[in-house]
């Protein structure tokens, strides 16, 4: 149980972070939830670059988090027309 509240709070923190670094804002629910889908995306990127990456909480995988989220966004707002 207590995995998957610390699982939430680095997506909460990761998609925080992308946040700012995109220039959206929006709220902790969405913050949680495009950290969680950031770090899924971060860590399927950092496979096929053949970068084998444990499931540890670390600063690395808080970067490929938070990397993961960035790339969400970017998307997410290109296909709905924003900048």
């Amino acid at each position: 149980m207590m995995n998957w509240l610390a699982w939430i709070i680095l997506g909460g923190l990761a998609g925080w972070v992308a946040n700012m670094l995109t220039g959206n804002r929006s709220g902790i629910i969405r913050n949680v939830i495009i950290g969680i889908a950031g770090a899924v995306i971060g860590s399927w990127i950092m496979g096929a670059l053949d970068s084998s990456q444990p499931l540890t909480f670390s600063l690395s995988t808080f970067l490929v988090a938070v990397g993961g989220a960035v790339v969400l966004l970017f998307v997410a707002n290109f296909l709905s027309g924003r900048r």
